[in-house]
């Protein structure tokens, strides 16, 4: 994709059992290189390195993906950052079917850094009222039934019914899990139980092929 773009990209493969020190070097290193203007960490890494800390030795100038603590205060802020690459997509999806969201109701499912967080804020910044749930939240698909616009992400399977959805309200289904066929094979599978949200909906992103080509 990147050589499609006209872009030259690199792939640097460490082995499972690489030690964090081992991926902080290589982050340094490439930190310091004028060549290379833009650095992308593979999530989820292997629970014996920390995440965060990881994120923190990206050199923020090359955050391709938005999670360095500095792009996301800046992001928070409304000032120019560099913004994780699926909110984006998503709220370019969404302004597709509805370029104003000045005075929208948006509800965001799931309060991650790298989606949930970054997609509230974005919302925010076009000036949409919005309602960002987590685990903890009371009664959420009373939440969904108000949302203009709804955008799940969580990573749950058939989490929203199409019971929870507002008519003509537009969906972004980020969420994908695999889930186990009869037959001994998998599917993939979306937050939002498709068939049920086709029948209420304005607008939904199909799992697969629906936000993950946007991003």
């Amino acid at each position: 994709m990147a050589e499609r773009l006209g872009l030259r990209g690199e792939v640097e493969r460490l082995p499972d059992d690489a030690s964090e020190a081992d991926l902080l070097a290589r982050i340094v290193a490439l930190n310091g290189r004028d060549d290379i203007d833009g650095i992308l960490i593979q999530l989820p890494l292997p629970a014996h390195i920390d995440a965060l800390r990881v994120m923190a030795a990206v050199d923020p100038a090359k955050d391709v993906d938005g999670l360095h603590a500095l792009n996301a205060g800046r992001l928070f802020h409304g000032d120019d950052a560099l913004v994780p690459c699926t909110p984006l997509g998503c709220l370019r999806l969404i302004k597709s079917i509805r370029p104003d969201l000045t005075g929208a109701h948006a509800v965001v499912i799931g309060s991650s850094n790298i989606v949930g967080k970054p997609m509230a804020a974005l919302l925010l910044q076009e000036q949409a009222t919005v309602t960002q749930t987590h685990v903890h939240t009371r009664g959420i698909s009373s939440i969904c039934r108000q949302a203009d616009i709804l955008v799940s992400a969580v990573g749950k399977a058939g989490l929203v019914r199409g019971d929870w959805i507002k008519p003509q309200a537009i969906v972004i289904d980020v969420g994908t899990t695999r889930v186990e066929k009869p037959d001994g094979g998998y599917a993939v599978c979306g937050d939002v139980s498709f068939d049920e949200a086709l029948q209420v909906a304005g607008a939904i992103t199909p799992v697969p092929r629906g936000v993950g080509p946007m991003t």
